[in-house]
C-alpha cells in the first residue's frame, strides 16, 4: 500500500472571476506534517478547505488512499479541522467539549470517559477536566480543540493558523506541544500559516504558495537553504537577491565581480538571480574586499546586529555580533558555499534592496532632526 494519503491532481477553483487556486498538483504522505506557507489571499485556506470537503473545486481530483472523495462530504471523510477561532461550547466543560463527538456516535459511558481521560492528559490538560472553557487561557483552549478533533481517531488533522490568536511567547511554546502531539498521535497534520518561523520549526514539508500557484516544496532546510525563486528567498527569512551573471559553471559575476559557487547547468552568460543570507555575510576591513561600502542604519536585534550597508547603490542587510556604527566603511566577504544562484522568474527585480527600509529610516531620523531644532528653537524663545 502506498504511503500517500492525500493527492491532489489538477486541483483549479475560481471565486468570481477570480482565479484562487490554478492546477494545483501536491501528495502528502501518511503520517507527515506538511504546511502551507504563503501570504493571505494566495489560495492556502482554500486548498485546506478542499481537502476537508467545504470547497468543490472547480475541476481536478482529491483522492484519499487512492479513491476519488470530490463527492464524499466532510462528515464521511478521515478529516477533522481546528480553526483559528476554536469554536468551542462555553457551556460546556473541558471534559465534554472532548466527549462531544463521542456521544454522538453513542458509545458506552464507560468508553467515553476513558478515551477523554487519555486524550486530556495527551494534549496536557490533566486536572482541567470539569473547568468551563471561558476560563480557560488561549493556549488551553486549542488544546481543547484539537483533543476534541482527535478523539474521533481522524486519519488526517487540517489546522487553518490555530495559533493566530496567541501572543508570541505562547506561540512558539504551542509550536513545539504541537509537533509533539503530531508525533504522539502518529497521524498527518495539514498546517496552515504565513508566520515562516511556524513553518520552519514544526514541519516535515513546507508547500509554499503564491497567487494560487505552488512555488516550492520541500523540507525547511530545502526551502531556506535552496530557494527556487526571489518570492520563496524573500518570504522565508531576510535574503539579499542581486541581479547576476551566470559565467559558467560554479562562476558568477555580481557588480562586475567574479565569485565562486556550487550552482551549475546554466547557460553562460546566463542573467541569473543571486541570494544572500544576511547572517552568511562576513564583514571584512575595506581594504581586503572588492565589495565595500558605507553603513546606512544599525538596528540591535537582541542576539545580533541588522546593519543596512550601501555598496554600489544596492542596499545589503548584514546580521552579525559585531557592533558597527552608522557612517562606518566596510568590506564583505562572500564564501562560495553561501552563495545561491536562481533562475530568472516574474518574481526578479521585486525583492532584496533594503533601500525602501533605509530610506524611510533616513526619513525618520530627518524628521526627529527637524523636531529637536523646533524645540531647541522654542526653548531659546523661553
Amino acid at each position: 500500500m502506498s504511503d500517500v494519503i492525500i493527492q491532489l491532481e489538477n486541483i483549479s477553483v475560481a471565486f468570481g472571476g477570480t482565479d484562487i487556486l490554478k492546477n494545483l498538483n501536491l501528495t502528502i504522505k501518511d503520517k507527515e506534517f506538511v504546511t502551507f506557507l504563503g501570504p493571505s489571499g494566495c489560495g492556502k485556506t482554500t486548498t485546506l478547505r478542499i481537502i476537508g470537503g467545504f470547497v468543490r473545486p472547480d475541476s481536478g481530483a482529491v483522492y484519499f488512499d487512492g479513491y476519488n472523495i470530490n463527492d464524499t462530504p466532510p462528515y464521511k471523510r478521515q478529516v477533522n479541522t481546528v480553526f483559528q477561532r476554536y469554536a468551542l461550547f462555553p457551556h460546556l466543560n473541558v471534559f465534554e467539549n472532548i466527549a462531544f463527538g463521542l456521544r454522538i456516535k453513542k458509545l458506552p459511558e464507560k468508553e467515553i470517559k476513558e478515551k477523554v481521560m487519555q486524550m486530556i492528559e495527551r494534549v496536557n490538560l490533566k486536572g482541567f477536566a470539569n473547568r468551563k472553557t471561558n476560563n480557560l487561557s488561549g493556549g488551553q483552549q486549542q488544546r481543547v480543540a484539537i483533543a476534541r478533533a482527535l478523539i474521533n481517531n481522524p486519519r488526517v488533522l487540517l489546522l487553518d493558523e490555530p495559533l493566530g490568536a496567541l501572543d508570541m511567547k505562547l506561540r512558539k511554546d504551542m509550536q513545539m506541544e504541537l509537533k509533539k502531539i503530531q508525533q504522539e498521535s502518529n497521524i498527518t497534520f495539514i498546517y496552515v500559516t504565513h508566520d515562516q518561523e511556524e513553518a520552519l520549526s514544526m514541519s516535515d514539508r513546507v508547500v509554499v504558495m503564491d497567487n494560487g500557484i505552488i512555488q516550492q516544496i520541500g523540507t525547511p532546510q530545502d526551502i531556506y537553504n535552496e530557494p527556487s525563486n526571489a518570492f520563496v528567498a524573500d518570504f522565508i527569512g531576510e535574503s539579499n537577491i542581486l541581479d547576476g551573471i551566470m559565467i559558467e559553471d560554479y562562476m558568477v559575476s555580481i557588480f562586475g565581480q567574479k565569485y565562486k559557487c556550487l550552482d551549475k547547468g546554466f547557460d553562460r552568460y546566463e542573467p541569473v538571480d543571486v541570494v544572500i543570507r544576511p547572517e552568511d555575510i562576513q564583514i571584512l576591513d575595506p581594504d581586503k574586499s572588492s565589495l565595500s561600502g558605507v553603513i546606512t542604519n544599525v538596528t540591535f536585534k537582541g542576539v545580533h546586529y541588522e546593519i543596512i550597508v550601501d555598496i554600489k547603490g544596492f542596499k545589503w542587510m548584514i546580521q552579525s555580533t559585531e557592533f558597527h556604527r552608522v557612517g562606518e566603511w566596510i568590506g564583505i566577504a562572500l564564501l562560495p558555499d553561501l552563495i545561491h544562484v536562481m533562475k530568472k522568474s516574474e518574481y526578479s527585480g521585486q525583492f532584496g534592496d533594503y533601500s525602501s527600509y533605509s530610506e524611510e529610516y533616513d526619513a525618520l531620523s530627518d524628521d526627529s532632526e527637524e523636531s529637536s531644532d523646533e524645540f531647541s528653537e522654542q526653548e531659546e524663545e523661553l
